[in-house]
């Protein structure tokens, strides 16, 4: 079975060609070490990052997401770009491998990033419309050539694969963040982040540390009203914060009253 649900037009080039499938359709693959192109897929590929991706990333590796920003990724340059990605850059080697695979695999495997827990499978969903500001996903089988997983016994459905890789619980963690791309404020097309609001969105999704720093260290708590059991949990809870960071923007991107800024606090400030 096919989907056509949604218009092609909606969705990237690059898989206006490959084979749609349905949440419950059937696709054959399986990887491990005893499949002749083990790891070819872990070379010189574009690996788009989510947020949480990073959050992860840093934790594993010991070190801050500030760190995994600059150490490991790039950040793609697009005028029609309506908000910041990251992508996860390769080594500068003549095979260009991702910087985490060994011999015996990915060295972050428990932690490896959403695009890989896909694979073989793509997703895609057309930008939210007046009246269907949740559109549904689209999804689509990536036939590499060098891949051999596509002739192994295992079958999946699309969904049984997506809970398999633990793809389901990532995007669960990352729902705040993926309401805020099909806010209303977007539909259309039309409006754009200023260079300062990328710049915040960046931070509060990406660079999860740094916000950290922004609400605990800086005048935020000073200049805005923010429950004491919040402010507690956003000190050790990245997934607190993460679910915060969503909060934030949504008041300053969008100005909506998820936020609410203290009597006291200075005119210039209370009076964005």
């Amino acid at each position: 079975m096919t989907g056509t649900g949604n218009a092609l037009e909606d969705i990237p080039e690059a898989l206006r060609d490959k084979k749609q499938l349905e949440a419950d359709d059937n696709f054959r693959f399986g990887c491990h070490p005893g499949v002749p192109c083990f790891n070819t897929c872990c070379r010189d590929v574009n690996i788009l990052l989510t947020p949480l991706d990073i959050l992860r990333l840093a934790r594993r590796l010991g070190i801050s997401t500030t760190e995994v920003i600059a150490k490991h990724t790039l950040k793609p340059i697009n005028k029609q770009m309506t908000l910041p990605v990251l992508m996860l850059r390769m080594n500068d080697t003549g095979e260009k491998e991702c910087p985490f695979v060994g011999d015996e695999g990915c060295t972050v495997y428990e932690d490896r990033p959403w695009s890989c827990r896909m694979y073989p499978l793509a997703m895609a969903v057309p930008p939210a419309r007046a009246g269907d500001e949740s559109p549904e996903p689209m999804y689509f089988l990536l036939e590499d050539s060098f891949c051999k997983g596509h002739v192994e016994a295992g079958g999946f459905t699309v969904a049984g694969w997506r809970d398999n890789q633990g793809v389901t619980e990532h995007e669960e963690l990352e729902r705040s963040y993926r309401e805020l791309h099909s806010h209303p404020w977007f539909i259309g097309g039309v409006r754009q982040l200023t260079p300062a609001g990328m710049e915040m969105y960046f931070m509060a999704t990406y660079d999860l540390d740094t916000f950290r720093r922004f609400v605990l260290e800086s005048t935020f708590q000073q200049r805005f009203e923010i429950e004491e059991d919040v402010i507690e949990k956003l000190r050790t809870d990245d997934y607190a914060l993460m679910q915060f960071s969503a909060r934030w923007l949504r008041y300053a991107l969008f100005q909506e009253p998820t936020i609410k800024v203290r009597e006291d606090a200075p005119p210039s400030r209370r009076n964005r």
